[in-house]
Protein backbone atom coordinates (compact mmCIF):
# COMPACT_ATOMS: atom_id res chain seq x y z
CA UNK A 1 0.00 0.00 0.00
CA UNK A 2 1.47 3.06 -1.10
CA UNK A 3 1.25 6.28 1.75
CA UNK A 4 -0.78 9.21 1.27
CA UNK A 5 2.39 11.90 0.74
CA UNK A 6 0.91 14.50 -0.61
CA UNK A 7 2.17 18.05 0.56
CA UNK A 8 -0.68 19.54 3.13
CA UNK A 9 -2.09 16.51 3.99
CA UNK A 10 -1.71 15.32 7.59
CA UNK A 11 -0.45 11.74 8.45
CA UNK A 12 -2.56 9.08 7.95
CA UNK A 13 -1.87 6.49 10.73
CA UNK A 14 -3.30 3.49 8.74
CA UNK A 15 -1.40 3.67 5.59
CA UNK A 16 1.66 4.09 8.32
CA UNK A 17 0.94 0.50 10.06
CA UNK A 18 0.49 -0.45 6.51
CA UNK A 19 4.02 0.64 5.56
CA UNK A 20 6.23 -0.47 8.14
CA UNK A 21 4.61 -4.03 8.05
CA UNK A 22 5.88 -4.55 4.91
CA UNK A 23 9.70 -2.66 6.11
CA UNK A 24 9.73 -4.58 9.37
CA UNK A 25 12.12 -7.71 8.67
CA UNK A 26 14.61 -5.23 6.34
CA UNK A 27 14.43 -2.28 8.31
CA UNK A 28 17.41 -2.58 10.39
CA UNK A 29 19.40 -2.93 7.18
CA UNK A 30 17.93 -0.15 5.37
CA UNK A 31 18.72 2.32 8.41
CA UNK A 32 22.44 1.50 7.69
CA UNK A 33 23.45 5.01 6.18
CA UNK A 34 21.65 7.09 8.84
CA UNK A 35 23.25 5.65 12.16
CA UNK A 36 25.56 8.65 12.55
CA UNK A 37 22.80 10.41 12.89
CA UNK A 38 21.63 8.22 15.55
CA UNK A 39 24.86 8.63 17.41
CA UNK A 40 24.37 12.22 17.18
CA UNK A 41 20.90 12.57 18.27
CA UNK A 42 21.46 10.01 20.92
CA UNK A 43 24.84 11.86 22.31
CA UNK A 44 22.88 15.25 22.31
CA UNK A 45 19.89 13.80 25.15
CA UNK A 46 23.25 14.07 27.54
CA UNK A 47 22.02 11.01 29.33
CA UNK A 48 23.22 9.93 32.33
CA UNK A 49 23.13 6.79 34.49
CA UNK A 50 19.94 6.21 36.19
CA UNK A 51 18.14 8.24 33.89
CA UNK A 52 14.55 7.70 31.92
CA UNK A 53 14.24 8.10 28.69
CA UNK A 54 11.17 8.27 26.25
CA UNK A 55 11.85 6.54 22.43
CA UNK A 56 9.08 7.74 20.52
CA UNK A 57 8.13 5.95 17.47
CA UNK A 58 10.71 3.04 18.23
CA UNK A 59 10.42 0.82 15.29
CA UNK A 60 12.67 -2.32 15.96
CA UNK A 61 14.72 -1.23 19.14
CA UNK A 62 17.30 0.17 16.66
CA UNK A 63 18.46 2.87 19.49
CA UNK A 64 17.74 0.51 22.85
CA UNK A 65 21.48 -0.52 22.85
CA UNK A 66 23.10 3.03 22.18
CA UNK A 67 20.29 4.06 25.18
CA UNK A 68 20.69 1.80 27.43
CA UNK A 69 24.59 1.80 27.16
CA UNK A 70 24.11 5.96 28.62
CA UNK A 71 21.11 4.85 31.15
CA UNK A 72 22.95 1.70 32.52
CA UNK A 73 20.61 -1.22 34.44
CA UNK A 74 19.47 1.67 36.99
CA UNK A 75 17.71 3.35 34.35
CA UNK A 76 14.83 2.77 32.06
CA UNK A 77 14.02 2.77 28.55
CA UNK A 78 10.48 3.49 27.15
CA UNK A 79 9.89 2.55 23.63
CA UNK A 80 6.42 3.74 22.11
CA UNK A 81 5.62 1.91 18.85
CA UNK A 82 2.23 1.87 16.64
CA UNK A 83 3.39 -0.62 14.33
CA UNK A 84 3.12 -4.62 15.61
CA UNK A 85 5.85 -5.94 12.95
CA UNK A 86 7.81 -3.70 14.28
CA UNK A 87 7.24 -3.82 18.08
CA UNK A 88 7.98 -7.67 17.24
CA UNK A 89 11.36 -6.85 16.43
CA UNK A 90 12.19 -4.87 19.49
CA UNK A 91 10.91 -7.36 21.72
CA UNK A 92 13.69 -9.50 19.82
CA UNK A 93 16.03 -7.09 20.63
CA UNK A 94 15.09 -7.30 24.84
CA UNK A 95 15.13 -11.48 24.54
CA UNK A 96 18.77 -11.22 23.05
CA UNK A 97 20.28 -8.96 24.73
CA UNK A 98 18.05 -9.31 28.53
CA UNK A 99 17.46 -6.17 29.03
CA UNK A 100 14.80 -6.04 32.14
CA UNK A 101 14.74 -2.38 32.00
CA UNK A 102 12.95 -1.43 28.94
CA UNK A 103 9.28 -1.23 28.52
CA UNK A 104 7.41 -1.35 25.57
CA UNK A 105 4.16 0.66 24.83
CA UNK A 106 2.04 -0.82 21.71
CA UNK A 107 0.32 2.50 21.04
CA UNK A 108 0.23 5.13 18.70
CA UNK A 109 2.56 7.80 20.49
CA UNK A 110 -0.99 10.47 20.48
CA UNK A 111 -2.56 7.75 23.31
CA UNK A 112 0.39 5.66 24.75
CA UNK A 113 -0.16 5.19 28.63
CA UNK A 114 2.87 4.64 30.82
CA UNK A 115 3.73 5.52 34.35
CA UNK A 116 7.21 7.30 33.64
CA UNK A 117 7.97 10.73 34.02
CA UNK A 118 11.22 10.87 32.09
CA UNK A 119 14.60 13.01 31.97
CA UNK A 120 14.47 12.85 28.05
CA UNK A 121 12.92 11.63 25.02
CA UNK A 122 14.42 11.40 21.58
CA UNK A 123 12.11 11.51 18.38
CA UNK A 124 14.42 10.11 15.45
CA UNK A 125 12.94 9.73 12.37
CA UNK A 126 9.34 9.95 12.83
CA UNK A 127 7.71 12.81 10.79
CA UNK A 128 5.08 11.49 11.21
CA UNK A 129 4.65 12.08 15.17
CA UNK A 130 6.17 15.38 14.72
CA UNK A 131 4.04 16.62 12.68
CA UNK A 132 0.60 15.52 15.40
CA UNK A 133 -0.46 18.00 17.88
CA UNK A 134 -1.78 15.27 20.10
CA UNK A 135 1.39 12.83 20.13
CA UNK A 136 3.47 15.84 21.23
CA UNK A 137 1.60 16.97 24.00
CA UNK A 138 1.32 13.38 25.34
CA UNK A 139 4.98 12.80 25.37
CA UNK A 140 4.96 15.89 27.06
CA UNK A 141 2.55 14.78 29.81
CA UNK A 142 5.24 12.36 30.35
CA UNK A 143 8.84 14.71 30.66
CA UNK A 144 10.29 16.10 33.77
CA UNK A 145 11.02 20.02 33.23
CA UNK A 146 14.20 20.58 32.37
CA UNK A 147 14.01 17.49 29.88
CA UNK A 148 16.18 16.85 26.70
CA UNK A 149 14.39 16.60 23.74
CA UNK A 150 16.10 15.56 20.65
CA UNK A 151 14.48 15.16 17.19
CA UNK A 152 16.09 13.82 13.98
CA UNK A 153 14.94 13.43 10.54
CA UNK A 154 14.47 14.52 7.11
CA UNK A 155 13.69 18.02 5.83
CA UNK A 156 13.78 20.24 2.87
CA UNK A 157 17.12 21.51 1.98
CA UNK A 158 17.36 24.83 -0.18
CA UNK A 159 15.85 25.27 -3.16
CA UNK A 160 18.91 24.97 -4.89
CA UNK A 161 20.21 22.06 -3.69
CA UNK A 162 17.59 19.56 -5.93
CA UNK A 163 20.02 16.52 -5.94
CA UNK A 164 19.65 16.84 -2.04
CA UNK A 165 16.04 17.18 -2.46
CA UNK A 166 15.52 14.80 -4.58
CA UNK A 167 17.37 12.59 -2.17
CA UNK A 168 14.68 14.00 0.61
CA UNK A 169 11.66 13.12 -1.98
CA UNK A 170 12.04 9.41 -2.68
CA UNK A 171 13.26 9.20 1.44
CA UNK A 172 9.69 10.44 2.72
CA UNK A 173 7.60 8.63 0.27
CA UNK A 174 9.18 5.67 1.26
CA UNK A 175 9.13 6.68 5.04
CA UNK A 176 6.36 9.31 6.18
CA UNK A 177 2.70 9.13 4.57
CA UNK A 178 2.77 13.38 4.58
CA UNK A 179 4.94 15.92 3.13
CA UNK A 180 3.35 18.46 5.33
CA UNK A 181 5.87 20.30 7.24
CA UNK A 182 9.32 19.22 5.67
CA UNK A 183 9.97 22.75 5.31
CA UNK A 184 9.94 22.71 8.92
CA UNK A 185 9.75 19.56 10.63
CA UNK A 186 9.92 20.74 14.24
CA UNK A 187 7.55 23.75 14.12
CA UNK A 188 5.16 21.77 16.62
CA UNK A 189 7.67 20.74 18.36
CA UNK A 190 10.20 24.08 19.39
CA UNK A 191 7.99 25.92 20.68
CA UNK A 192 7.85 23.77 23.93
CA UNK A 193 11.62 23.76 24.40
CA UNK A 194 13.91 26.23 25.69
CA UNK A 195 17.35 26.81 23.72
CA UNK A 196 16.07 25.16 20.96
CA UNK A 197 19.08 24.76 17.96
CA UNK A 198 19.38 22.21 14.81
CA UNK A 199 22.31 21.45 13.16
CA UNK A 200 21.98 20.25 9.42
CA UNK A 201 24.13 17.52 7.78
CA UNK A 202 23.70 15.44 4.30
CA UNK A 203 23.85 19.18 2.27
CA UNK A 204 20.97 20.32 4.27
CA UNK A 205 18.44 17.53 3.78
CA UNK A 206 19.17 15.99 7.52
CA UNK A 207 18.40 17.81 10.71
CA UNK A 208 19.09 17.21 14.29
CA UNK A 209 17.56 19.53 17.05
CA UNK A 210 17.62 19.75 20.20
CA UNK A 211 16.02 21.48 23.65
CA UNK A 212 15.01 21.49 26.87
CA UNK A 213 11.32 21.23 27.93
CA UNK A 214 9.90 24.38 29.57
CA UNK A 215 6.34 23.67 31.01
CA UNK A 216 6.03 27.85 31.15
CA UNK A 217 5.80 27.60 27.20
CA UNK A 218 2.95 25.77 27.32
Amino acid sequence: MRPRSHSGERPDRQAALAQYRGRARFYDTELLLFEPIRDEAIAQLRLHSGDCVLDVGCGTGLSFDKLHSRVGRKGRIVGIEQCPEMMGQAEEKLRQNRWSNVDLVLAPASAARFDAMADAALFHFTHDILRDEAAIANVFEHLKPGARVVAAGLQWAPPWAWPTNGFVMLAALYSTTSLEGLGHPCSRLAPRLADFRVQHTALGGIYVGSGVHDPAKH
